[in-house]
């Protein structure tokens, strides 16, 4: 039996089911990918914590010449709620040759693509040079609890010998001054939630109180909104900068190698306009406040406030880095609280990447494939305790004035659907020379 194995019609099945998370409810998918996979002679099983949050685990064999290459994509979204859309967020619709849609780009675009390549190794008999595991996960948007954490840490089985996935968040072209770059996802900053807690004398709100507790919420608020934490280049980033210097000519080369001297790169990241905003979260750890707890009376002046903060941490650093980061920019008249900090490996594993920038540069010789070190985080850390070194490897030929980043969980997401083709094709070209 032939199954239609075609990329965009696969993505457009997978943005009708409304997976937003939460709650997710991701087995009505997952139970649609099983269908299509037994369909095409391939079976798969599923694994869930949560009756209603599947996980989908094919394997296809191999040649056994090389280790299991894993693919890993989620299936869950974020939400609509708040945004204004010109079309359907879970219609699929193709509009302008874009397919329309929320998880277009992350990650059921992506997801399509990689069961179209999979679909198609299997029914062409294309020799692989080991097995290929496809991995279609749940609550990858939050913080992966019934979907690749739960898959690793009770069902570690199923990834025995896999060194090298492909998953999310790389091989989307991006036009820099110029030149079109394929930044390949090698490593990415880690997670460091962090709480303060903020004491002083509290009292009635009728009476007058000054440098109380909320006074030195605004004190720290101000600060963190004025100043950045110290600049840190690591290893992967300094690669990325180089790769993409390499390709520029003077004066542009001479600029981008500035960014790698500490003294400069904040000068040169404020002289590069909008990518240097883009760019700022890979030279420095980062915090943001998100929440704040503090009376639950508009006439109590709090004795405490606890304040929340997404921190993220460059590969690398550690949550005593952040700590020590913060102490010296803020002081030490509060608490500091690591609330959740998930590791990431501590060393990278690059011997797939000359094969995947080659896949790359055959599929566009314009291109100049860059390791890329991304500002989020997505399920590659869970798998990095196994010792399997993630890719972000999801292919996309894009027009050089889409906004691939600020289009990502924003309203309107959508995708090329010549897009959708130049990513099935590499992602089949890469199942065909992982052993190289």
């Amino acid at each position: 039996m032939t199954i239609d194995t075609n990329p965009t019609t696969l993505l457009q099945t997978l943005v009708r089911f409304d997976t937003t998370n939460p709650p997710g409810n991701e087995m009505e998918c997952i139970n649609w990918a099983k269908d299509i996979l037994a369909s095409a002679g391939i079976e798969s099983q599923i694994y869930a914590k949560d009756p209603n949050r599947g996980n989908l685990i094919a394997r296809i064999k191999g040649e056994g010449k090389a280790p299991p290459l894993l693919l890993q994509g989620h299936v869950d979204v974020v939400t609509t709620a708040g945004q204004d859309w010109d079309h359907p967020p879970f219609s699929g619709d193709i509009i302008d040759d874009y397919i329309w849609g929320r998880g277009t780009l992350d990650m059921k675009g992506a997801v399509a693509m990689m069961m179209s390549a999979v679909l198609q190794a299997h029914q062409e008999n294309i020799p692989l040079p080991g097995d290929v595991i496809l991995c279609l996960l749940a609550d990858e948007e939050a913080g992966g609890n019934y979907g690749a954490k739960f898959l690793v840490e009770e069902h570690p089985e199923i990834f025995e010998g896999v060194q090298y996935a492909l998953g999310e968040a790389g091989g989307f072209s991006l036009d820099i001054m110029g030149k079109t770059f394929y930044p390949i996802m090698v490593a990415e900053k880690q997670i460091c939630w962090t709480k303060f807690i903020i004491k002083g004398p509290g009292g009635h709100g009728s009476m007058i109180h000054r440098d109380g507790t909320m006074a030195q919420l605004g004190e720290i608020l101000q600060t963190l909104n004025d100043n950045r934490l110290p600049v840190n280049i690591c290893k992967p980033v300094r690669d990325m900068f180089t790769g993409i210097s390499s390709a520029l000519s003077f004066p542009a080369n001479f600029l981008v190698k500035q960014m790698l001297n500490p003294a400069f790169t904040d000068r040169m990241l404020g002289l590069m306009g909008a990518p240097g905003k883009l760019f700022e979260p890979l030279f420095h750890n980062t915090i943001n406040a998100t929440i704040v707890s503090a009376s639950d009376k508009v006439n109590v002046i709090p004795a405490q406030v606890k304040l929340e903060l997404d921190g993220r941490l460059l590969p690398g650093q550690t949550p005593a880095d952040m700590t020590r980061e913060l102490r010296a920019l803020l002081g030490h008249d509060f608490e500091i609280e690591i609330v959740r900090h998930d590791t990431g490996p501590t060393q990278l594993n690059m011997g797939l990447f000359p094969v995947l920038a080659d896949i790359l540069t055959d599929q566009d010789s314009s291109g100049h494939p860059i390791p890329f070190v991304m500002m989020g985080v997505t399920d590659a850390r869970f798998f990095s305790k196994l010792g399997i070194q993630t890719y972000g490897f999801t292919p996309m030929q894009l027009p050089a004035d889409f906004k691939f980043a600020s289009s990502v969980h924003a309203a309107n997401e959508r995708i090329p659907v010549a897009a959708m083709e130049f990513g099935t094709n590499a992602m089949l070209e890469a199942l065909k020379r992982f052993g190289a």
